[in-house]
């Protein structure tokens, strides 16, 4: 097992799936891996919308 195996995945709030639901398809799981992965080194239980912007944001999306 890896460390991966035991972090827990941040539930998604309906607004920020539609958003993840917006980005290309051929970059969606790498998108939805490094959101989550902010929400995790942010101690955060859920990932919203805003979030999701930030991301965006960051990979100048």
């Amino acid at each position: 097992m890896t460390e991966s195996d035991y972090i827990e995945t941040p539930t998604w709030t309906p607004e920020a799936k539609e958003k993840l639901r917006n980005i290309p398809y051929f970059v969606r799981t790498q998108a939805r891996q490094r959101i989550e992965q902010l929400a995790r080194e942010s101690n955060l239980d859920a990932i919203t919308a805003e979030l999701v912007e930030q991301a965006r944001m960051e990979f100048g999306q």
